[in-house]
């Protein structure tokens, strides 16, 4: 496969790996369990918050970033057996571990977990492939843990993304992931236009559990990947201007623009901001995180809390920043005893947290 060439090119001191892309993830895990706390306890929050807290989306950041990571590994070692082993290490140990943790303190809150279903549903979720079975679809606010839908998403990114590299032209693979980009675009425009969040036939919601509408996302990042974006003047410490552009679409051009192709530039942009974040000061995530990344726990515990609190009607005793720090919490053990360990397994390509 061939290379794509640099744009841009500077000083050799821009290295892809030295990156703020663990900051990054825990920016986009905290917007997304603020969202859906405020959302699912039902706190007030003025208009101006909200459109503030929906500036940086964390779902489109999260698909981004895996599309710039995930592609740049397998580029340096396309060995699927390899590619495969670090994707499992990655995303299966941690979420064994809340599976777990959600039999346990569901058990405690009542429920039987020894019947027929659970025979099909729990080798399901240890599997990737999540839903809410019929015996747990009173509990909470109805799904067992609303975090974990974009799993089977990112699982097929994993699949799709060599198949992408295989069916390339050689020589001319930047052109056919400009030509696979449009496409995506297209088909998310498309079920934005015809479906949007009406999932109530069946093929709709089978296409919403998808990679379809949100491969464009993840195939941004492997484009600004390939073209090694993180040399470009125009994105290297230049995350300032970025935010200032970004910001002001965002906030000033709702309503003059179609709103399915408002949000798809929309989150384009937020591509190139992301980026320009990343490689804007890229020593400041390992100074204040000191390679601890536990964005993935954030994500996949908070959808596990928020279930709880409404089950058992502790809602109107909750605080933000107490759920908030909880959350926090968890992720850490999830991180320190499960996650990092499984890591240290992987076979490093770029590095050993890819």
């Amino acid at each position: 496969m061939s290379q794509s060439t640099p744009i841009e090119l500077t000083t050799n001191q821009k290295e892809f790996k030295i990156n703020n892309f663990d900051l990054l993830r825990l920016l986009a895990a905290t917007q997304v369990i603020v969202d859906h706390y405020f959302q699912h306890l039902n706190i007030p929050i003025s208009k101006f918050s909200t459109q503030v807290l929906y500036l940086f989306p964390g779902v489109p950041m999260f698909f981004v970033i895996s599309g710039y990571l995930i592609s740049a590994s397998y580029e340096r070692n396309n060995n699927l057996a390899i590619y495969f082993k670090n994707r499992a290490l990655r995303i299966y140990p941690g979420l064994w571990g809340v599976i777990f943790v959600t039999i346990i303190v569901f058990s405690i809150t009542g429920i039987n977990f020894f019947n027929k279903q659970t025979v099909a549903w729990l080798p399901a979720q240890l599997a990737g492939v999540i839903y809410t079975p019929h015996f747990l679809a009173n509990y909470g606010f109805g799904s067992y843990n609303g975090s974990l839908w974009t799993l089977p998403i990112e699982l097929q990114f994993y699949i799709v993304l060599p198949l992408c590299y295989f069916l390339a032209p050689k020589n001319k693979a930047n052109y056919w992931f400009y030509a696979l980009l449009l496409v995506f675009v297209a088909l998310n425009f498309i079920y934005e236009f015809k479906i949007g969040d009406n999932f109530t036939d069946f093929i709709p919601k089978l296409i919403s559990y998808s990679f379809i509408p949100y491969f464009y996302l993840f195939l941004a990042g492997v484009i600004l990947q390939r073209l090694r974006i993180y040399k470009s003047r125009f994105i290297y410490n230049k995350a300032l201007y970025w935010l200032i552009g970004y910001v002001a679409f965002s906030l000033l051009l709702p309503g003059f623009i179609n709103p399915i192709v408002f949000l798809i530039i929309k989150n384009l942009l937020l591509a190139f901001c992301v980026l320009s974040m990343a490689y804007t000061l890229p020593q400041l995530a390992t100074k204040l995180l000191r390679t601890n990344d536990i964005s993935y726990g954030i994500y996949i515990y908070h959808g596990l809390i928020l279930t709880v609190l409404v089950q058992e009607k502790l809602t109107a005793y909750e605080n933000v920043f107490l759920l908030i720090a909880a959350t926090y919490g968890i992720a850490w053990l999830s991180w320190i005893f499960i996650e990092k360990p499984f890591i240290k397994r992987k076979e490093k390509t770029i590095r050993g947290t890819v």
